[in-house]
């Protein structure tokens, strides 16, 4: 049987959420991974009987849910600066008075209640993001002294490990989407964190092959190297550039979408990811769960990217072979 094909619903967010199941339907989805911003899933008032709404709704348009996501709350539990950015993507609760250290308490508080809210659901994981207290210094420039670094790993495990602790207790398990900005970043950043973390059996990955493939980090590697951690997984493509562009890998301040940018992210299938070895390897390490369309292309109408998307993801999924295919060669 082919993995579900679900659909991200955070670059939807402006529409409401019956609508976004209507039209995940007409698109050919198997279901929805909700975001927790917009009216797609609001932590606040999610109580059992929101809950139940929630499901009801989703079995209304035969769509099945296997995860929710918390990238915004999640952001602000370690960055180091909290600023104007963090507003503009907070709940005003959450935010507050913009204090930097009450707004990670309370992004915290947060995350833990969408672990409650995705356990009242049915459901065993979160994906998100962490934000990170050593992005900052991604480049090291001025000089980074030594174990700079390393206390940086040491606050985030401060901050994150009691979080985990009770995603533990409640049984979910939080699935970090490896992403610039975020304490991992590529495969050295993602084994820094596991360690910092103490492998907690509650923290894994989110694997998105589109913020390695442009990084230069083969994201095919990835998954092998964090088999047991692969908790759930982001199908979204990008294209980067064969020659020089007047703006590299950081973006140089430009928005999404510029031609003169070194990448860009892609609708499925007109990117440079290779989506054939990423089935093989996740066929290799067993993984069952959904394919996430997580669609992103500025260059494209949505709709009807989303639609091909769909599509794309389920001719490329196949399942593995139970049997070794030179077997009928030999004699028994």
């Amino acid at each position: 049987m082919s993995r579900p094909v679900t659909l991200f619903t955070g670059q939807w967010a402006d529409l409401p959420i019956e609508k976004m199941c209507r039209k995940a339907k007409g698109f050919g989805y198997d279901g929805l991974e909700l975001c927790t911003w917009g009216d797609h899933l609001e932590i606040d008032k999610a109580d059992q009987a929101y809950c139940d709404e929630r499901k009801t709704l989703l079995e209304k348009y035969e769509l099945n849910l296997y995860a929710i996501s918390t990238h915004l709350v999640g952001q602000c539990v370690s960055d180091e600066y909290i600023d104007e950015r963090h507003k503009g993507i907070l709940p005003d609760y959450i935010w507050g008075d913009g204090d930097p250290e009450g707004v990670r308490q309370r992004a915290a508080e947060e995350v833990i209640k969408t672990a409650k809210v995705a356990k009242m659901m049915g459901l065993d994981t979160v994906n998100g993001f962490t934000g990170s207290p050593v992005w900052h210094m991604l480049y090291s420039f001025p000089p980074i002294p030594a174990g700079m670094i390393e206390k940086g790993y040491e606050k985030f495990a401060e901050q994150w490990i009691p979080i985990l602790d009770e995603f533990q207790k409640i049984g979910v398990k939080f699935a970090l989407e490896a992403h610039p900005t975020e304490i991992a970043f590529d495969i050295h950043s993602a084994h820094l964190t596991l360690e910092a973390l103490n492998n907690h059996p509650a923290f894994g990955f989110n694997f998105d092959p589109s913020h390695f493939g442009y990084q230069h980090v083969d994201y095919v590697r990835f998954i092998y190297e964090f088999a047991d951690r692969i908790f759930h997984v982001h199908m979204k493509d990008a294209y980067w550039s064969d020659v020089p562009k007047g703006i590299g890998v950081f973006g140089g301040h430009s928005e999404f979408g510029d031609n003169r940018r070194y990448w860009n992210f892609r609708s499925l299938g007109r990117g440079k990811v290779n989506f054939e070895n990423i089935i093989r390897a996740l066929n290799d390490i067993g993984y069952n769960g959904p394919l996430s369309v997580e669609w992103e292309d500025s260059g494209m109408n949505r709709e009807a990217g989303a639609a091909e998307a769909c599509q794309f993801v389920k001719n490329v999924d196949f399942e593995p072979s139970d049997v070794a295919f030179d077997d009928a060669m030999q004699k028994e």
